[in-house]
């Protein structure tokens, strides 16, 4: 077995702090006043939705930032690189099929159960038995077996080889850790299999109760073998509107609003940037806003109407109105600073003269109502979107008056996300907005996805002649050992996509965060999508 391994961070040091139980006390009427019994604050925030059932291994309702509060991985993704977490070091066997890993040893379960190796083996185990349930993870379906070398040290045999292991080791789901006392991978999935029993995990972060409608609690682990958070829990406050979250933030009902799904209308966010009170800011770009054009379904099928829409979307004048510049302009699927990513692509440049020049040639004609037609086929297309996301909803408005201007009529359709999450799984759409996944999915993960029909990208790319040999590509890529062949192979297989008329790109992704300066300090964003390092903020200084 040739190594290649990372030596562990030292023993993270830890203050000595006496935890008492969280004081969870209903209608607060200012979240900076919420602390705990041993007067520790209690950091509020607000969120769209409740955290769900915090399943490991949950996708839909279950929340990926309260996941990543609760369960921790091998290795974890920090400032744009691999880095031991629960593992101290691993190794990597010749032929890229076997993974060791030396897991740290002074780990529990929030529960008191040992992490160990055994319990590295339980949730993988029950990862394993749930396959159909993560099919759109390359990993899941690579693994093997797991054998226990020691109680410390742990091995993960694949399949074929998978060069992207590490990296969807450190996703928040479902490769993290939950208690072996809570995994329930041997029933029948009717009967509660690849579920949790209850939330536990070795976090930082304890969930502690619910109020149903109002609000999630999180408590401080105890028994956290890193630096304790600063705050005695987290309180997330559902608050579904944008502008009553923006309302709580001014009266003081929560102290942070953060994320990168459209949390703060950019009205909001620009107020509270000019307010001495608040802290507001962007992150780095995370990932990329897309319009996906279904190749399968209504007039989109046709290549001439893809290329029209992508040459008449203005994405400039999306990014200047409604994001106020503050999300750089996207030529291309994934941002050049993504691996594998920083290719030659020639941008569809705005050009409404071009576009209804690709419609007539194609054989689209105006009727009398500006609609374009052909052979008796109206240019009428179906528009989805997250109908309670504010952005969503007005780059929508924007695209539908885009292309009206070259004949094309659009359908505005706000849904529910567990909705659109259906939608996205049928095929059931003619453009449906969608975000990639930022690091560290990006390209890998991304890309396997669209193999799995229970995403859009593989509907939408149904349509496509050559859909067979890009999954083929895609598969092959993801085992490919070669770094020069897999540069290649990445190349060839984005320039497909792209040539292929399937994506919309319109910016890259920013999160944003606004918070109250006299509640809390050392506000950072996390380093991927769906991260928020409430453990290493801190109560504002007196």
């Amino acid at each position: 077995m040739t190594t290649h391994s990372i030596s562990a961070r030292g023993r993270r040091g830890r203050r000595a702090l006496c935890v008492a139980s969280l004081l969870i006390t209903a209608g607060i009427s200012g979240a900076a006043m919420a602390t705990s019994a041993n007067d520790d604050p209690v950091l509020t925030v607000a969120w769209p939705y409740d955290v769900g059932p915090l399943d490991t291994q949950g996708y839909g309702a279950n929340q990926m930032m309260a996941q990543a509060m609760v369960y921790e991985p091998l290795v974890r993704f920090h400032d744009g690189r691999l880095e031991p977490w629960l593992a101290m070091q691993w190794s990597v066997s010749d032929d890229g099929r076997s993974y060791r890993f030396t897991l740290r040893d002074d780990v529990t379960f929030s529960d008191g159960a040992p992490f160990d190796a055994a319990a590295v083996k339980a949730n993988l185990d029950a990862v394993m038995a749930c396959r159909d349930h993560h099919a759109w993870l390359a990993l899941a379906n690579k693994l093997e077996s797991v054998s226990i070398v020691s109680r410390d040290e742990v091995e993960l045999h694949l399949k074929t080889a998978y060069y992207p292991t590490l990296m969807e080791l450190s996703l928040i789901r479902p490769l993290r850790f939950a208690s072996p006392n809570s995994l329930q991978s041997d029933l029948p999935v009717e009967q509660g299999g690849c579920r949790l029993s209850r939330p536990v995990g070795t976090g930082p972060w304890v969930f502690s109760g619910r109020e149903p409608g109002r609000v999630d609690h999180f408590k401080r682990n105890p028994n956290y073998w890193g630096d304790l958070p600063a705050y005695a829990g987290v309180d997330v406050r559902l608050i579904n509107d944008p502008n009553t979250r923006a309302v709580a933030l001014e009266t003081g009902q929560v102290d942070l609003v953060q994320g990168a799904r459209g949390l703060i209308s950019e009205d909001s966010f620009q107020r509270f940037a000019r307010d001495p009170r608040f802290e507001a800011k962007n992150s780095p770009p995370l990932a990329t806003r897309t319009f996906v054009l279904n190749s399968h379904h209504g007039p989109t099928r046709f290549l001439a109407v893809r290329q029209a829409i992508e040459h008449v979307v203005d994405k400039r004048a999306i990014v200047a109105s409604l994001l106020f510049d503050a999300e750089p302009v996207a030529q291309a699927l994934f941002s050049r600073q993504v691996p594998y990513a920083d290719i030659d692509l020639a941008p569809y440049e705005f050009d409404v003269d071009e576009a209804r020049s690709l419609l007539d040639q194609a054989g689209w004609t105006p009727g009398e109502d500006g609609i374009r037609t052909h052979q008796g086929e109206p240019l009428t297309l179906d528009l989805y979107f997250v109908g309670d996301d504010p952005l969503q909803k007005a780059m929508s408005q924007v695209v539908q008056a885009n292309l009206k201007q070259v004949g094309m009529q659009v359908r505005l359709h706000g849904e529910e996300e567990t909705a659109l999450m259906s939608r996205q799984k049928s095929g059931d759409f003619s453009i449906i907005y969608s975000d990639t996944w930022g690091a560290p999915y990006e390209p890998h993960a991304y890309l396997s996805s669209m193999r799995v029909a229970a995403h859009a990208d593989y509907q939408a790319q149904l349509g496509l002649p050559n859909k067979a040999e890009i999954d083929r590509e895609i598969g092959e890529l993801l085992t490919e050992q070669d770094e020069a062949a897999r540069q290649a192979g990445y190349t060839r297989l984005l320039r497909e996509l792209h040539e292929s008329a399937i994506y919309v790109p319109i910016s890259f992704v920013t999160a944003r965060s606004v918070s109250r300066r006299d509640a809390v300090e050392d506000v950072k964003f996390g380093h991927t999508m769906e991260d928020i390092p409430f453990s290493t903020m801190r109560p504002a200084s007196e």
